[in-house]
């Protein structure tokens, strides 16, 4: 599935692959994020991070009259306030994605897999 986007000149389609791509980079860039997760951790067999070819698997994109409603599965660095870490990457998802791709976002729902502790 993919966001259709109707402009003056016609009409653009958006794949899941490249808002997972936006997505996954927005999220993965705020302070605290250590990485993002597999939404099907055990039926992937995959508990690590994920890396940048492998963001789609780490969230959910659903679409809905021009407006999209995101799920984003990551990991948080132990010791960090997982509110704050997950609040800053909603409101860097929802900035990314109108500044990126012009689509609105109805939700932009943070779902914590694990939380590691960092390498010092």
């Amino acid at each position: 599935m993919a966001v259709k986007i109707k402009t003056k000149d016609g009409l653009i389609d958006i794949s899941n692959g490249v808002i997972a791509t936006v997505v996954g980079g927005a999220a993965t860039s705020n302070y605290g994020v250590v990485g993002m997760a597999s939404k099907n951790a055990i039926r992937d067999g995959f508990d690590g991070i994920l890396n940048r070819a492998n963001y789609k698997r780490g969230v959910v994109v659903k679409s809905e009259n021009n407006e999209i409603t995101v799920d984003v599965y990551i990991i948080v660095g132990y010791g960090l306030k997982i509110s704050e870490v997950s609040r800053n990457v909603q409101s860097s998802v929802k900035y990314n994605l109108k500044t990126q791709l012009g689509i609105d976002t109805k939700a932009v729902n943070v779902i914590v897999q694990s939380v590691k502790v960092l390498d010092e």
